[in-house]
């Protein structure tokens, strides 16, 4: 496994040192430290119950660490102000909905709620961020569609393109692929890498983050137990210790990064 002292903590940005959050009495993180680089994408990584969507959250500024700090360029989280992270920090979560009728364009529009004062009218700005928001995720033909008629991977379209409305720098997603056809996954993680933005994503497919991500940050028990590259994280040894299957690793996935084989859970 890699060394996580051997990963150096970014000295801006968004980052999270050492926090923990516990839930109930059960301790969900324990002593966690991510430090997203600017530009790139980064995978997180577990079984179900290690702390992804938890880390997440913490990372969002939806929860507050027990211990710890989360901060936005050196920063605590918690002194920026919930309007400034917002401006910030874009979040897509694994599902949303909505039982009020709107339309594609109206659920973009909401990404524009925290560059507004209160009872504002939509100002030229908002409708430019709404327009390209709406173009870079091909979704301009649909702006007038109701959500109520779209697909899971439309859906999941429309909430990058109001998170991307938002404006953000860091964009922070939870298993995003869910309940997506392969096409739906490969289309939305593609679009994912060409925005360039500094993004967080929870994923349960080890193929899919060996071939979007740039990092992999790798949790067990709510614990880090390795980050790095994919190359350097993925190995059998790796996928047999947190996952308790069998598997071989190759070198034959896209630009000759990892391909996992899964073989069967381990005796």
């Amino acid at each position: 496994m890699t060394d996580t002292a051997a990963d150096p903590i970014a000295s801006s940005g968004l980052r999270a040192e050492r926090v923990s959050r516990a839930a109930d009495g059960t301790l969900i993180l324990d002593g966690v430290s991510v430090a997203p680089r600017p530009g790139t994408v980064t995978g997180l990584l577990g079984p179900n119950g290690s702390g992804k969507s938890t880390l997440l959250r913490l990372l969002a500024g939806v929860l507050a660490p027990a211990s710890g700090v989360v901060t936005l360029d050196d920063r605590p989280l918690d002194r920026v102000g919930r309007r400034a992270v917002a401006r910030r920090i874009a979040v897509v979560a694994q599902q949303a909905d909505t039982q009020v009728e709107l339309t594609v364009q109206d659920v973009v529009r909401l990404g524009r709620v925290p560059h507004r004062r209160a009872w504002a009218s939509v100002s030229a700005d908002d409708e430019e961020a709404v327009r390209t928001a709406l173009v870079r995720t091909g979704l301009s033909d649909k702006a007038h569609r109701s959500w109520h008629t779209l697909s899971g991977g439309e859906r999941q379209r429309v909430q990058i393109a109001r998170a991307l409305a938002q404006e953000p720098n860091e964009l922070l997603l939870d298993e995003p692929t869910n309940h997506l056809d392969i096409q739906h996954q490969l289309a939305l993680l593609t679009l994912i890498r060409t925005l360039r933005l500094t993004s967080v994503v929870a994923l349960h497919d080890l193929n899919l983050a060996a071939m979007y991500c740039d990092h992999l940050v790798v949790l067990r028990q709510g614990r880090v137990v390795a980050a790095g590259t994919p190359h350097d994280v993925l190995t059998e040894s790796l996928v047999a210790d947190v996952y308790g299957v069998r598997a071989t690793v190759t070198r034959t996935g896209p630009d000759d990064g990892p391909h996992i084989r899964f073989l069967g859970p381990l005796p």
